[in-house]
């Protein structure tokens, strides 16, 4: 399975379950299960919480896929 990176970055603002996903879009259609879980389906369901941009979730998905990179580098050389 692989991981999902957004909801990983996500968690990393606001102190964790600010955020939920739309289920219908700005028309009213309902959004597919599949195509839900995106920057652009992203909604704010926790008081005080803010909207990071999307280039500071694709910053942190980067930094958690290099770290993860890293640490599996760093295993395989004994480090």
């Amino acid at each position: 399975m692989e991981k999902d990176y957004l909801q990983l970055a996500l968690a990393t603002f606001n102190g964790g379950m600010w955020y939920g996903w739309k289920t219908h879009d700005s028309n009213g259609d309902k959004i597919s299960n599949n195509q839900r879980m995106t920057y652009a389906n992203i909604e704010v369901i926790k008081d005080g919480a803010t909207m990071p941009s999307e280039a500071e979730v694709n910053a942190k998905i980067q930094e958690l896929k290099d770290a993860e990179t890293n640490a599996e580098i760093n295993a395989l050389m004994g480090v």
